[in-house]
């Protein structure tokens, strides 16, 4: 079934329907998604630990993934064709030029006015009705993210950090050029590729490897200058990340989480530590503390919708205090 775009309408008033590019195949987007996902998560059920009364340190290990066998992790060695296709494209692609004119792009126009649950059920209805044969809706992946937060009884923010970290993707439908732009591992343009990035080979058809600034270690950065002022390669988390920043009150970790829950290369592999100021060491202990409830499988125990979405308007609310958000 085609990707279709419905009216929303809340409390009697009709927001403004967003224009989307109905060519852009949301299945085929959600499809690279879950096979990027393959090579990172574990293909068991999730074990959910007891709910908490009282809300826990976020740094507090995670106990919902405690029986998972984590070697099983990112075996990108045995990932499909189509992975390494993705990320040669994506290598290629993100350059400095590039990621200038995204954020340009970004701060020229205002693409959509909904509601978080709106943009929710926008992109529900983009990917998911496309694919007839998937039994779990995209609200349901993000609600099973947010439930797992909440049973290890982590804050009501951290809870709402999962529930939308992946809403970016929206930028599929909007003014993205492909799903390179997208979805997979992010990193920072301007300065040399990390030898950890995923696949580094494939950076050598990219226009920025052999410049003579861009090349080199530290690029257009110094050493300790902060991660706040670094670009890194543009996605659905830099686009979630700048529209939570000037439109919620999520904490500092909030905003950490959701902007670099992909960039693998630092919050896994160490690398880019000399770009890090003492703001950032706080913040990776953060990102790395969230990363488990990123890195979950899919479970037979299918959140319902209409059971939790009280709960969690509620919590968006808190968090958003104007209810319609600019995209």
């Amino acid at each position: 079934m085609a990707p279709i775009a419905i009216d929303q309408i809340n409390n009697g008033q009709t927001f403004e329907k967003p224009v989307f590019n109905k060519a852009r195949d949301g299945h085929a987007l959600e499809s690279l998604s879950d096979d990027i996902d393959s090579v990172n998560v574990l293909k068991d059920k999730i074990k959910a630990g007891k709910a908490s009364q009282e809300e826990k340190d976020i740094y507090e290990k995670s106990q919902f993934d405690a029986q998972k066998d984590k070697t099983q992790f990112r075996q990108y060695e045995s990932a499909c064709d189509r992975v390494k296709n993705f990320y040669r494209e994506q290598h290629e692609k993100q350059t400095v030029a590039y990621n200038l004119k995204a954020r340009n792009d970004f701060n020229s126009k205002t693409r959509a006015e909904m509601t978080i649950w709106q943009a929710m059920e926008k992109l529900n209805t983009l990917i998911d009705e496309s694919d007839p044969d998937t039994s779990l809706s995209q609200i349901e992946h993000l609600l099973q993210s947010a439930e797992a937060i909440r049973r290890d009884g982590k804050p009501r923010w951290m809870q709402l950090t999962g529930l939308i970290h992946d809403l970016g993707k929206l930028l599929f439908f909007f003014d993205a050029q492909g799903q390179w732009d997208v979805v997979g591992d992010t990193f920072p343009v301007g300065c040399a590729f990390d030898e950890h990035i995923i696949y580094p080979d494939t950076f050598k058809g990219n226009p920025d490897h052999d410049n003579e600034i861009y090349s080199t270690k530290h690029g257009i950065y110094t050493p300790g200058c902060g991660l706040d002022n670094v670009m890194l390669s543009w996605g659905h988390d830099e686009y979630l990340y700048h529209i939570a920043k000037e439109q919620s009150t999520l904490p500092d970790e909030a905003l950490a989480m959701i902007r670099y829950h992909s960039f693998y290369p630092w919050h896994k592999e160490g690398a880019y530590d000399w770009m890090m100021n003492e703001k950032d060491k706080k913040m990776l202990e953060a990102v790395r503390a969230f990363n488990p409830y990123d890195l979950y499988s899919k479970s037979d125990g299918i959140p319902k919708v209409e059971d939790l979405k009280d709960y969690y308007l509620e919590l968006i609310d808190e968090y958003f205090p104007n209810k319609v958000i600019k995209w």
